[in-house]
């Protein structure tokens, strides 16, 4: 029943995260910002940890999701990306659009699960994924 509880948009059955592994230790850096988040959205939640930052695709990626940053203490998403730094409608489709892609070619890239708020999570450890999403993000506020 587990490809049935997916189409269904029931949670993914991911091995745990290991806790050694070096993706854990970045999300206990952002912990107070991802429990905010966690408790704030009740969509689905895919963490993919950074250097000291964190992504998290929100919904159902590539085609239908939000993104949030956790970094500097605090909670940015899409809407204040666009506000803060002005970000015209052409910009932000190619900003999502982009992000969307991201993810898609990190298909292949191992998940696994951890409880964030006394929620079940998806976390995405992809050194390659933190990257690229920092640099789409960079590149549409620079």
């Amino acid at each position: 029943m587990g490809m049935l509880d997916r189409w269904l948009g029931g949670k993914n059955d991911y091995p745990p995260l290991p806790a050694d592994n070096d993706a854990q230790e970045k999300l206990d850096e952002v912990k107070p910002q991802l429990e905010q988040l966690a408790n704030k959205v009740r969509d689905h939640l895919e963490i993919v940890p950074g250097e000291h930052e964190a992504y998290v695709y929100l919904g159902k990626p590539p085609k239908h999701f939000g993104i949030a940053w956790l970094h500097d203490g605090k909670v940015d998403g899409l809407k204040e990306l666009v506000d803060q730094h002005k970000l015209s409608q052409s910009q932000v489709q190619t900003l999502v659009g982009a992000l969307g892609d991201a993810y898609e070619q990190a298909s292949k890239a191992p998940r696994y699960s951890t409880e964030v708020a006394g929620r079940q999570v998806t976390v995405i450890p992809s050194q390659g994924l933190g990257k690229e999403v920092h640099q789409i993000i960079e590149s549409a506020i620079h």
